[in-house]
């Protein structure tokens, strides 16, 4: 999970602040000496921790501590702003042409999943309304136009290619013609990548710069790739000129210094993280969001946005009447595990909850629960449609049947059964007036 070991570092320099009455300066020193440690220990430029810890521990010093806010609450609050600020302040969001093709220039260096990223830019964008085309400019790589391809299709994306063609330029005008002729409103350019940056490279993309005029270059980097994807974007910068940065493998980067280092040392705010390796999880970066869950608080926003993506009105209105006419049946149940699976499971759900989660984490077995999920969906998928529909009816000889169906013991079914008869409960309760949600949603 992104920025783990940071967070959970930083609520242990918070914590040891908790419950003081007062903070004097050495308190502060102590506290701001832990913060460095955190940063430096996340990969975080060194320049960059510098300029941080010395403008928190001013801020700090000189604050007046609010009426609603214990000293250390007031420190947090100061560090959270910091943190926001140091990512980009407010989210930086595309910029599109009102009247012509928008396009879009992708660029970067080889293996930080530049094509893949393509492909979950257009899926991202057809989300918005937008309708994207994609184009092959990466004449190098072996089968570098055939995966962009395939990606195309998994997106359901047209794949403009001249395969004919060995001038990246020429291509990618081309596609910008044919993305005017067929009615695309975004044309998204895959470009070739090199091992470093070189001047061969540069003069590449610089002819495709000059020829289609993009209105938005984004630089791929790898998150895992620490300090090495900041400097990439320094120099894709200082040569190319960049608007913005797509980090990918966020979440697998336990340090993000990446993240925290690469608006301040380039000046250009990261647009875009992937966040898995399905084509539906690029997201847009939310510096505020981020800095909150780095500090433990949770990012509720994009809980909701998630839940709200995967939001089946007419779905919802027929579980409500179910459940309040006591109807709610293991069908029903089933579908809810999915929907918490199409959210990104319990560890990305997990992860954005307030509290210090990533603590809360390790005390749940995620990976248990994940196979509790697929158990729970085998025995249910074990049942016949009456028994999904009336468990009422799932006497002994028919347990012993699903759970010979399914391949588990017959507790197994049980405490399916179980389950399913606590979330029927839990349901019905949450659906009297002025009823509140259990604590597990509190």
């Amino acid at each position: 999970m992104a920025f783990e070991g940071l967070s959970e570092k930083l609520n242990g320099v918070f914590s040891g602040l908790k419950g003081k009455g007062s903070l004097t300066e050495e308190d502060i020193d102590s506290a701001m000496r832990e913060v460095k440690l955190a940063l430096l220990e996340a990969d975080v430029n060194f320049k960059v921790v510098k300029e941080f810890v010395a403008s928190v521990k001013e801020k700090a010093l000189g604050e007046e501590v609010m009426k609603s806010l214990t000293p250390a609450q007031q420190v947090i609050k100061i560090v959270d702003a910091e943190l926001t600020d140091l990512m980009g302040g407010a989210g930086s969001k595309l910029t599109f042409s009102s009247s012509q093709v928008t396009v879009i220039m992708m660029v970067g260096l080889q293996g930080t999943g530049k094509t893949t990223t393509c492909g979950k830019l257009a899926s991202w964008l057809k989300t918005t309304g937008k309708k994207p085309m994609l184009c092959a400019c990466d004449i190098y790589r072996p089968a570098a136009i055939d995966q962009l391809e395939v990606v195309g299709k998994q997106v359901n994306t047209p794949v403009y290619t001249l395969r004919t063609s060995k001038e990246p330029e020429v291509i990618a005008l081309a596609a910008l013609k044919e993305a005017q002729q067929k009615g695309y409103d975004v044309l998204i350019i895959d470009t070739a990548g090199r091992l470093q940056i070189d001047e061969a490279l540069m003069e590449e993309l610089a002819k495709i710069k000059r020829i289609v005029k993009p209105h938005e270059i984004l630089l791929v980097v790898d998150a895992l790739t620490g300090q090495d994807a900041v400097n990439a974007a320094r120099g894709f910068n200082d040569k190319l000129g960049i608007d913005g940065v797509v980090m990918t493998k966020m979440d697998g980067d336990s340090r993000g210094g990446a993240a925290l280092s690469v608006k301040k040392v380039t000046g250009k705010p990261i647009k875009f993280v992937g966040m898995g390796e399905k084509m539906n999880e690029l997201e847009p970066f939310h510096p505020e969001r981020m800095a909150s869950r780095i500090l433990g608080m949770g990012d509720m926003m994009s809980l909701i946005e998630q839940a709200e993506s995967k939001f089946d009105e007419e779905e919802a209105a027929r579980l409500e009447k179910k459940i309040r006419k006591n109807k709610f049946d293991l069908e029903d149940f089933l579908d809810q595990m999915q929907q918490v699976r199409n959210m990104g499971g319990l560890e990305k759900i997990l992860s954005m909850l307030p509290g210090q989660h990533t603590k809360a984490m390790k005390s749940v077995d995620i990976e248990k629960g994940e196979k509790e999920f697929v158990m729970m969906e085998a025995i249910i998928r074990s049942m016949t449609k009456e028994e999904r529909r009336n468990p009422s009816i799932l006497n002994a000889s028919r347990r012993k049947r699903i759970a010979a169906g399914s391949g588990v013991q017959v507790s197994k079914v049980n405490s399916t059964i179980k389950k399913y008869e606590e979330s029927k409960k839990m349901m019905k309760q949450m659906m009297k007036p002025g009823a509140r949600l259990p604590n597990f949603f509190r």
